[in-house]
């Protein structure tokens, strides 16, 4: 890890990180004895109140990072909103207010609340008029708030915008400066990502006062242990290897990803037509439905989950046993996103991507080279086992 650009031990016990007595607790419940190495980077300078802009891999513990610190200086007595998170999207901010919650287990009084679209704004009305202190959300519900005063950010001290990338790419610039202009109290702000752009870098100049910059590289301690594998397949095969590939390596929990919500819900059909248990999510799906597949593939309830890349970042789902490209990605970054849902929590993944066109070749080319992924290229023999074919990146 390094901070400022200096290398620095990031080998740090939850014991030694100075916490209340209520949040060991709640670390202890958990199970957890050694901090992430951004949770050991970060988790100082926010005590301290100072602006902290990290990058570090998905998976890597991010959110108690900023989490801990936050719970930790709100006031359980308080009743105004002293701590805010924005998210890019409507499941990273539950995942986000759910770890939270984990977190506050024994500091009573603390209170979370979560505000995006897609649910009743009524329903959020009601759970803002219990005066939470810390409010997770979305910047366009949050913004739908702040017009209805329904919500006060004046009081805010602490900011953190999680996947700040992602948010930015997503249209959400414009809603995220006028939010930061809102608190006039704000003591610092942090920004966590897995990329650093410019956009990122822009607010940073504009919002952050010397901010620490901490940089968690991906390296064989937190780097996912994925095998990466490409299979040519025609297009009407793609399911049926799928299955195949599914059987063969005795996965119970997959995640495919498709490139269109058309074809989510194609793939969802054509699986449950071979008896697989699964469900699909994408943007036309209804929040409350996608909550409860969500949560039915944590449970064990669903073999596979379908998804578009909204699902790709910030699922915190630490046993994915395989991910299925069944549509090449179009954009390098989903790739990393996509196959990181495998490989976490010190177990190995597998990533297979199904190529049946020359364009998916030249596409799935593209980013081996420019991720500098080892992805290998395997077949099916004569007796059905996968063979690697000569030529591999």
């Amino acid at each position: 890890m390094e901070i400022n650009g200096e290398i620095v031990n990031d080998k740090v016990r939850y014991a030694d990180l100075n916490m209340s007595p209520e949040l060991m607790r709640a670390i202890d419940k958990k199970g957890y004895v050694q901090a992430t190495p951004v949770q050991a980077g970060a988790i100082p300078y926010f005590m301290e109140w100072k602006d902290v802009i990290a990058k570090a891999p998905t998976g890597t513990g991010k959110t108690f990072a900023f989490g801990i610190p936050m719970v930790e200086h709100a006031d359980p007595q308080g009743t105004q909103v002293t701590g805010l998170v924005l998210a890019p999207t409507r499941e990273l901010a539950i995942q986000i207010r759910d770890e939270l919650r984990d977190l506050c287990a024994f500091k009573e009084g603390v209170r979370t609340v979560c505000l995006y679209g897609g649910q009743p704004i009524d329903k959020q009305i009601l759970q803002l008029k219990k005066a939470p202190q810390i409010v997770v959300a979305t910047p366009g519900r949050l913004m739908d708030h702040v017009k209805r005063r329904t919500v006060r950010l004046d009081k805010v001290e602490t900011v953190v915008l999680d996947e700040a990338d992602r948010m930015l790419d997503m249209g959400f610039v414009r809603d995220v400066t006028r939010i930061l202009d809102l608190m006039p109290k704000r003591k610092n702000l942090g920004m966590f990502s897995a990329t650093i752009s410019r956009e990122v870098m822009d607010i940073s100049w504009v919002y952050q006062r010397d901010p620490v910059e901490i940089t968690v590289r991906a390296d064989q301690e937190n780097k996912p242990d994925i095998l990466q594998y490409r299979l040519e397949v025609e297009r009407n095969r793609k399911v049926d290897t799928m299955v195949r590939l599914m059987e063969l390596g005795g996965y119970d929990r997959v995640i495919a990803f498709c490139n269109t919500k058309n074809m989510t819900d194609r793939l969802t059909g054509l699986l449950k037509m071979r008896d697989i248990s699964c469900e699909g999510i994408h943007g036309d799906i209804q929040q409350r439905v996608r909550e409860k597949t969500l949560q039915r593939f944590r449970n064990g309830e669903l073999r596979v989950l379908v998804a578009t890349d909204v699902a790709a970042r910030g699922l915190d789902i630490d046993d994915v046993d395989a991910v299925f490209n069944y549509d090449v990605p179009d954009e390098n970054e989903y790739y990393i996103h996509r196959i990181g849902r495998t490989g976490r929590a010190r177990r190995r993944g597998a990533a297979y991507t199904l190529v049946s066109t020359i364009t998916e070749s030249i596409r799935l080319d593209d980013i081996r080279k420019n991720t500098g992924n080892e992805i290998r290229a395997v077949r099916f023999n004569e007796a059905g086992e996968l063979e690697e074919v000569g030529g591999n990146g």
